[in-house]
């Protein structure tokens, strides 16, 4: 029997359920457990695709294309699972298809309610995640706050999932804050206690309250806690703000997290071996060098708009014992002008992917300054689209040479939408997403990368491509294309060999990256960049 994990939070946003979430799942998985996670998003939007990063940070991107909330970046990297459509739910997708339904007739006429159809749905999301993945654990996080009213649907759905699959086979788990007050010299657990009635008034008694918190709480605070709660003692986990997001499964495991959601469960598994994570947790904290790159973008100012960037990029610093320090700079402050004092103490230069037409030249001025400079240069998407442009304008001088994204009547558009997506309207149905083969070409830098591979496999999520029109004319003049798919037709990755490092990906390798295990050119990137050799953990 699948057994269902159900994640909630209190008080205030941003407390670290997804962190919480997934790192319950690497201590079951690590169990001996099949674990698969899902994020339920109570906004209306079908997914994230569309919104602002400003809005909502990155947007992560499954096998199957699905576009979802960076979560699903955090629930991959600690479990190292693949995850799937399944794995987000969002309001937008749920009322989407209730009313599909109604309008064909499947509810033979009744009245369409949030009880019970809403509900019915998302339950049934819940439970398809189970048999489609065949897994022992659901866990699932419900986005917002305790007392949104986007939420109520959701939280019905948990509570009424006691009922449908037995109390045995269901834990509760609410986040919460306990804040201290600098003024009065003692920390506050009122804000919980008001949030774990306003969870009980729904119907949902919580099995285990995870507390964020800044300082050390006393036994007695959690014996307090507990009693108003009415939850055992033992199950009142303290969270604290801890240096780097790795440690947290230990700082939890050493609170006996995971047993006391197993012992719920009835789950009877060994001690979750936690040797590998250890390592690595040690290798975080005691890295020997230090890596200096600049990631040149259009939302540098919310940290997460790249957090799987910057999860790919320490990843690839722990192979070689390197610390990466990470300076962000909008694109739209570079100019030929000021080029060199922002770049010049950079080890290595990023340009991650984006979209629309603002800091394109300043990510254009960067990629030249890169290229002529021999600094290792990493271009994702837009990075590699603005690497081909910056190549045909000063080194092919095609000095018009432009995308189609900023200039659809443009005479030189190197880069320029599929063919296949120019009449289709929707903006969320115009973007190839999702993983794709692409063929390497054997000798070059970037299948030495992937050591030597002929064919990977990487996620997508872009609109535009290189237009095959310059690929004879690029390559006479250097330019290697050492990516591109099976039929020859799309290019995937663009090189220049005669650079230390200078390799840009049509694909998203950030998101294939994991805490363990970088992804080929992260780690490529991060060798050239350092200087230095791999060094075991």
């Amino acid at each position: 029997m699948t057994k269902y994990i159900f994640i909630t939070g209190g008080v205030v946003s941003s407390l670290g359920k997804g962190i919480v979430a997934a790192s319950l799942g690497r201590l079951l998985k690590n169990r001996g457990l099949k674990v698969t996670m899902q994020k339920f998003d109570p906004y209306i939007n079908v997914d994230p695709g569309t919104m602002s990063p400003y809005q909502h940070g990155e947007v992560y991107v499954t096998n199957d294309g699905t576009e979802t909330d960076l979560d699903l970046g955090h629930y991959e990297r600690f479990i190292d699972n693949d995850l799937n459509k399944y794995s987000n739910v969002t309001t937008g997708k749920i009322y989407s298809e209730v009313i599909r339904r109604e309008r064909r007739g499947d509810y033979n006429g009744a009245t369409v309610q949030v009880i019970p159809h809403i509900t019915d749905m998302i339950k049934q999301k819940i439970m398809r995640a189970a048999t489609t993945t065949d897994s022992d654990v659901i866990i699932t996080e419900v986005g917002g706050t305790v007392g949104d009213i986007e939420s109520l649907p959701y939280l019905e759905a948990l509570r009424q999932m006691k009922s449908e699959v037995g109390s045995e086979n269901v834990v509760y788990i609410h986040t919460s804050l306990v804040p201290y007050l600098k003024a009065a010299g003692e920390m506050k657990t009122k804000p919980t206690q008001h949030s774990v009635k306003e969870l009980r008034g729904i119907g949902i008694q919580p099995n285990i309250l995870v507390v964020r918190t800044e300082k050390p709480m006393p036994q007695n605070m959690k014996d307090k806690i507990a009693s108003f709660c009415d939850v055992d003692s033992e199950a009142v986990i303290e969270s604290r703000d801890a240096s780097s997001l790795y440690d947290i499964p230990l700082n939890l495991q050493a609170q006996s997290f995971d047993d006391i959601v197993c012992r719920y469960l009835h789950l009877d598994t060994p001690e979750a071996d936690m040797t590998d994570w250890n390592k690595l947790v040690d290798r975080v904290h005691n890295l020997k060098h230090k890596t200096k790159i600049t990631l040149v973008g259009k939302y540098t100012k919310l940290q997460d708009a790249y957090i799987s960037v910057t999860e790919a990029l320490r990843s690839a610093g722990y192979v070689y014992n390197t610390d990466i320090e990470l300076k962000k700079i909008s694109a739209d402050l570079i100019t030929e002008d000021n080029v060199e004092e922002m770049l010049g103490d950079a080890d290595g230069i990023l340009v991650p992917g984006g979209f629309g037409s603002r800091g394109l030249e300043g990510m254009i001025t960067t990629i030249k300054y890169a290229r002529e400079n021999d600094v290792p240069y990493f271009g994702i998407c837009l990075g590699m689209q603005m690497a081909s442009i910056e190549f045909a304008r000063n080194v092919a001088g095609i000095k018009d040479a432009t995308t189609g994204e900023v200039d659809s009547d443009g005479a030189n558009k190197v880069i320029d939408i599929m063919a296949d997506k120019k009449d289709v309207e929707d903006r969320g149905g115009t973007l190839r997403l999702g993983a794709y083969p692409c063929k390497l070409k054997p000798g070059s830098k970037t299948a030495a990368a992937y050591d030597d591979q002929s064919v990977i496999q990487e996620r997508h999520r872009h609109r535009y491509e290189f237009n095959n029109a310059y690929r004879k004319q690029f390559e006479d003049l250097g330019l290697v294309f050492s990516g591109v798919s099976p039929d020859n037709h799309l290019v995937e990755i663009i090189e220049l060999p005669s650079n230390k490092f200078h390799i840009a990906a049509q694909y998203h390798p950030e998101f294939l990256s994991r805490p363990t295990k970088p992804e080929g050119l992260f780690k490529s990137f991060i060798g050239a960049a350092s200087g230095l050799d791999e060094e075991n953990m």
